[in-house]
């Protein structure tokens, strides 16, 4: 039988400085976890040549490892994964930041646990057992956990932590979740648990440590806030 293999999806933008040291990682870890793998790095059109270091890196480590499937333009996350999936040869699909805020260390864990217990998912929680989160302030945290007890209180998904987007996928199943999907940006992540629950597909959960961005800026605003308490409502509305 062949050996499963893992399709590592990076959504990039402005990720010049990242970029290295997270292909770094994640080759090194896979490696040693003997992991058949691939990382399809998906560029929106980063103006900060995020693209040519992605070129390099591809020289350096093999296209059948790096494959690089630019979009013109920044088009959002979940139709990015859904590029991605087309391109993916793999049987399971992880995806993670390219921002260094989730380390490939925790990849090899999240596919032990996957074949031990037969997930359809398998998500990385920040507010169980070993899980934290670094490099945030008290105002940053807070929004973070009252935004999780928030979607627990309401939607009952029976996963612990509902925004986090470090994950392993059963391809077919990611592309299921995606089709019924309907939110964007920061609330994406949350309805693809809360409709895999729907669906009763089986999720496991990982702990992992957080830490937030090294280089560039963060995207959560209070734009996304306010956005975040629509959508969940949205959400407990119609699951």
């Amino acid at each position: 039988m062949a050996k499963e293999k893992y399709s590592i999806l990076l959504p990039t933008y402005n990720e010049r400085e990242n970029l290295p040291i997270i292909i770094w990682l994640i080759v090194k870890y896979m490696q040693e976890a003997k992991i058949n793998f691939e990382v399809i790095v998906i560029d929106d059109g980063s103006p900060d040549g995020t693209l040519d270091v992605a070129k390099q890196l591809q020289k350096i480590y093999g296209e059948d490892r790096i494959l690089l499937r630019p979009r013109a333009a920044k088009l959002g996350l979940g139709t990015a994964y859904i590029h991605g999936i087309e391109h993916a040869t793999g049987d399971y699909i992880i995806i993670m930041d390219a921002d260094l805020s989730h380390h490939p260390k925790f990849i090899p864990q999240f596919v032990e646990l996957q074949k031990k217990g037969g997930y359809d998912v398998v998500s990385g929680t920040r507010y169980k057992g070993t899980g934290g989160v670094y490099g945030w302030d008290f105002k940053r945290k807070l929004i973070s956990r009252g935004a999780n007890f928030l979607s627990q209180l309401l939607l009952r998904p029976n996963a612990s932590d509902l925004t986090g987007s470090f994950r392993l996928y059963r391809k077919e199943v990611l592309k299921e979740l995606i089709s019924r999907c309907t939110s964007k940006g920061y609330v994406f992540q949350m309805e693809m648990i809360v409709r895999a629950r729907q669906l009763n597909y089986t999720i496991g959960e990982v702990p992992i440590s957080f830490v937030d961005r090294v280089y560039g800026q963060s995207k959560l605003g209070g734009s996304e806030i306010v956005q975040f308490a629509k959508n969940l409502l949205y959400l407990f509305a119609t699951t």
